[in-house]
C-alpha cells in the first residue's frame, strides 16, 4: 500500500511511521495492545451524508481497560479523553496543535501530512516543509506536542478510523472569548489552509500557504 501512495503522490514524499524521520514527529508505541479498542471501533458507523466528524470522548471507548492504560503509561496518570476522528478526507486542509502529546490509533491505514511548531512565523506556513507518513492498521503512535497535524487522510474507499486520546477537555469549546486568535477550541490551535472556506468561515484563521495536498490513493 505504501509503494501504491508513493505512486499515485508523485509531488508528496510519503514515508512509514517506521521510518527515521518520523521521530521529529512521534514516536511509534509498541507495548500496548489495541486489539479490543480496534474491534469497538470499527463497529462505529461512518458519518451519514460523506465527509469526517471527531469526537472528543466516547463512552464506548474511555470505559475500555486501555483507557486507563493509556493515561498511565503515556499520560503519566493524568485524565484523559479518549475519541475517535473517522469517515472521508484526503485534503490537508489545515494545521492544529496542542500543548501535549496526542496519541493515535490506527483503526485502518491512514496517513498523516505533519509539520513542525518551530517551522510556523507569525501564525503561518507553508505547506511545502510538510511530511506524509502512513500510518499502517493497528498501529499505535505518540504525535508530539512540538508537531502540527490534523485529520487524517483515508487510503482506501472505505474510509479511515483512528482513536484519539488527549489530556481532559482538549478540544472542547471555549468558556469565553480569548485575546489568542489561533485558539480554536480548548489546548487547540489551529491556521486553516488559505483555500479551505468552510473551515474559515467557522472562525479559524487563515494562515497555510502553499500547496493544499490532495492524497490520492486509488488503482
Amino acid at each position: 500500500m505504501l509503494e501504491l501512495l508513493r505512486t499515485k503522490n508523485p509531488d508528496l514524499k510519503i514515508y512509514s511511521v517506521n521510518d527515521a524521520e518520523f521521530s521529529d514527529y512521534g514516536r511509534v508505541v509498541a507495548d500496548i495492545d489495541v486489539s479490543e479498542l480496534i474491534s469497538v471501533a470499527e463497529g462505529i458507523e461512518n458519518p451519514e451524508g460523506g465527509g469526517s466528524m471527531y469526537v472528543a470522548s466516547e463512552e464506548r471507548l474511555e470505559r475500555l481497560p486501555i483507557a486507563e492504560e493509556i493515561a498511565d503509561k503515556i499520560f503519566g496518570t493524568l485524565p484523559i479523553e479518549l475519541g475517535y476522528c473517522w469517515g472521508h478526507s484526503n485534503y490537508l486542509n489545515a494545521v492544529e496543535w496542542h500543548t501535549s502529546s496526542e496519541v493515535n490509533v490506527a483503526v485502518t491505514p491512514l496517513v498523516l501530512i505533519l509539520g513542525k511548531r518551530s517551522d510556523l512565523s507569525d501564525g503561518r506556513l507553508d505547506s511545502s516543509v510538510m511530511k506524509a507518513f502512513f500510518v499502517p492498521k493497528g498501529t499505535v503512535i505518540e504525535v508530539y506536542a512540538t508537531t502540527l497535524h490534523f485529520c487524517p487522510c483515508e487510503v482506501q474507499s472505505e474510509g479511515f478510523g483512528c482513536v484519539v486520546a488527549l489530556p481532559e477537555g482538549t478540544n472542547l469549546p471555549l468558556d469565553s472569548e480569548v485575546e489568542d486568535k489561533l485558539l480554536f477550541r480548548k489546548n487547540k490551535w489551529l491556521i486553516a489552509h488559505n483555500e479551505n472556506a468552510a473551515l474559515i468561515a467557522r472562525g479559524a484563521m487563515p494562515g497555510l500557504g502553499g500547496k493544499n495536498y490532495k492524497l490520492s490513493y486509488q488503482e
